[in-house]
Order: C-alpha cells, then sequence, then structure tokens
C-alpha cells in the first residue's frame, strides 16, 4: 500500500476500534475505497448524521436525540420501581436483547478506574442518587461485570446509596470471574437476573 498521509490517519483512527488492529483497519479502508458510492459515501454520510444529531444524556447516559427528550428518563414517568445500573451502552443493549428487564437503565459511563479527577463528570455516580432520591426508586440492581473494576465499582455505590434506604441487588450465578456483561450469552444473564441478591453491608 502507497504511504499516503490521508490513508496512515485513517489507519491510525480505525485502529482505535475495539477488536481492529492496523492490519484489520487496512482491509477495512480498501473495502471502503473499492465501493464508494455502495460503502464510503453513505458510511462518511451516517458517521456525521450521528456525531451532529446523537450524544449522551447528562441523567441517565443513555444515547438520545439531541432534539429530543430522552425515551429512557421518560420511563421514570411510568414505571420508577427499580433501577438496572450498567457499566456502558454494550452492557445495556445486551440485556435489553435477552428481554429478561425491561425498564429504566442508568448507563455509569464505565468503572470508577477508568475515571480521574478531570473527566469525572463522565461517571454518573451523583446522577445516580439524585434519581434514587427524587423518584423514590424500590430496587437498585447492580449489573456489573465480575471484573474487579465491575465489582469496586458496585461496592462503592452501594456504599454511595446504603444511607437512602433503597434495596440494593447485584447479579449473581451465571457471571464468571472477570466477565463482562456484554459478552454473556442471554441464558447466562436471565440466570443472572433472576438469582440476584440483595447486597447487605460490605
Amino acid at each position: 500500500m502507497n504511504s499516503l498521509s490521508e490513508i496512515e490517519k485513517l489507519i491510525k483512527i480505525i485502529s482505535k476500534l475495539p477488536g481492529l488492529g492496523p492490519k484489520s483497519a487496512k482491509r477495512i479502508i480498501l473495502k471502503l475505497i473499492n465501493n464508494r458510492s455502495e460503502i464510503m459515501d453513505p458510511l462518511s454520510k451516517s458517521l456525521l448524521d450521528v456525531y451532529d444529531n446523537v450524544l449522551r444524556c447528562k441523567s441517565c447516559g443513555m444515547l438520545k436525540s439531541n432534539q429530543a427528550k430522552c425515551k429512557n428518563c421518560e420511563i421514570l414517568n411510568t414505571n420508577n420501581e427499580k433501577i438496572c445500573v450498567v457499566e456502558n451502552i454494550a452492557d445495556q443493549w445486551a440485556i435489553s436483547t435477552s428481554e429478561i428487564y425491561k425498564g429504566y437503565f442508568h448507563v455509569l459511563g464505565g468503572t470508577i478506574s477508568n475515571f480521574n479527577n478531570e473527566n469525572k463528570e463522565n461517571f454518573l455516580i451523583d446522577s445516580l442518587i439524585l434519581t434514587v432520591k427524587k423518584f423514590k426508586i424500590d430496587e437498585v440492581i447492580l449489573a456489573t461485570s465480575s471484573t474487579i473494576e465491575g465489582q469496586t465499582t458496585a461496592f462503592y455505590i452501594n456504599d454511595s446509596l446504603k444511607k437512602l434506604g433503597v434495596k440494593i441487588t447485584k447479579l449473581a450465578q451465571g457471571i464468571p470471574i472477570g466477565g463482562e456483561i456484554e459478552s454473556l450469552d442471554d441464558g447466562t444473564l436471565i440466570s443472572a437476573f433472576k438469582n440476584r441478591k440483595k447486597i447487605e453491608n460490605i
């Protein structure tokens, strides 16, 4: 491949995507170049459209249109009994696909270890506490991963909420140590939800 600056820049950008490296990025770029009208043109327009019109809700962390109210937040007006707390959008998609839980989600945006003092405003713990207080939530389901980071985050949330008197549960059986929510099959997720346990003093 000729060393064109535009190509090299694109390789570096695509290589940052999950599961992709320089070799995969090069194959993707060649596919795009060889299919300008069928793939590259609509892809570039779609990316621009998403960039301009889709953002993260500052209250719940879900994706929303910048021209409309957050559909997830509107759930609280009719169903505010439970909150399912997940680390990221991919986890929320996995749980929604399994259909074991249908209700309000709160997307943290990562784990405690991902955030420092400079970007901690993107980690939506404070808004979770405010939502629990405002809507008098009955149960907070912690659907964080069974990694060290996920468990640490769950313990931190439990400590932050326990004074509010809300029931706090954690997904139980079916999640292997070190397992991430988004990689689990539907059967495992269903088992984890059905067997979730109340978190006592930890």
